[in-house]
């Protein structure tokens, strides 16, 4: 495994990284320094710990949005083939979407 040294938001990281993994984790600091810096120069948030967390959320939200590969139904699907979540799944994540309003405070709201 190897080590590279990067750079987000204008801090140093020493990553490690797989064998012929340089590539994708350089697109991946990329990204992820692109989404903070555009949170940070909004000018709304200056805790680098909360333009960390709502970068990672937003970078989440965009995956999630972005179609999964084709694989097998499992049995939380319907016979349309879309995943639905059981009522427990829906309220723990409406759960953590509060407490993370709640730590956010008026930073702004993520939903």
């Amino acid at each position: 495994m190897k080590q590279l040294e990067v750079k987000i938001m204008g801090q140093g990281y020493l990553l490690g990284c797989p064998d012929g993994g340089e590539e994708r984790l350089h697109e991946a600091v990329q990204k992820v320094d692109a989404a903070m810096c555009r949170i940070r120069d909004a000018g709304k948030i200056r805790a680098r710990d909360r333009i960390a967390v709502l970068a990672a959320l937003n970078l989440a939200f965009e995956l999630a949005d972005q179609p999964a590969p084709a694989a097998a139904p499992t049995a939380a699907e319907a016979d349309d083939g879309e995943p639905h979540l059981s009522v427990a799944e829906q309220a723990t994540l409406g759960a953590l979407r509060d407490r993370l309003d709640q730590a956010l405070g008026d930073d702004g709201r993520l939903l």
